[in-house]
């Protein structure tokens, strides 16, 4: 299940790297440059979350901007679960800064 999820979400990379193309053709270069960095940034985070193979990493939203800031959302079942997801982004080549609003629900 994990392994789905994983090739999935490298699939989806390389779906928004070919729009991010047609992106290229339709405005400038540096925009289109920005918008495969983030998208690269953002894929290669939710790989390394699937592969972690914590289920409530799966409840984690990742967004980057164009400056490489990345902003993690959604939920985690543990404290140490939402630290290992900011660690992940932290340790990711390309990312300036990490934003976390995961909240941590309990298990009642």
């Amino acid at each position: 299940m994990n392994t789905k999820l994983a090739i999935t979400c490298v699939a989806v990379g390389a779906l928004l790297g070919s729009v991010a193309a047609m992106a290229a053709e339709e405005s400038d270069s540096a925009h289109a440059v920005a918008y495969v960095k983030d998208s690269a940034i953002t894929t290669e985070i939710k790989t390394k979350l699937a592969a972690e193979h914590l289920t409530s990493l799966g409840h984690i939203h990742v967004g980057t901007d164009a400056d490489g800031v990345v902003w993690l959302s959604g939920s985690a079942s543990t404290r140490e679960a939402a630290d290992k997801a900011v660690s992940i982004a932290r340790d990711t080549s390309g990312v300036t800064r990490v934003h976390s609003n995961i909240k941590v629900r309990s298990n009642d």
